[in-house]
């Protein structure tokens, strides 16, 4: 069962399963910055208001506005 990025919590692990529909540019822009499916990363926080959320994955870490990671379809692990 697949969900958006924006819906898992801090401390959570997951994996890239493809994204839904967006901004086809800022798709592009992700891929480019490594967010492919089979990625693992790890939500390591979220701003007091929700709003952005920070992962971690292929060594770096990186900061997603909610909206943005709603595109991102994932499966926990």
């Amino acid at each position: 069962m697949s969900r958006c990025m924006g819906d898992l919590g801090p401390g959570c692990r997951g994996r890239v399963v493809g994204f839904g529909r967006g901004d086809r540019g800022f798709r592009k822009k992700l891929l480019a910055m490594g967010v492919t499916a089979g990625t693992e990363f790890h939500v390591e926080r979220i701003a007091p208001l929700g709003d952005p959320v920070e992962i971690r994955l292929r060594g770096f870490s990186l900061s997603l506005r909610r909206g943005e990671a709603a595109i991102v379809r994932v499966e926990e692990l």
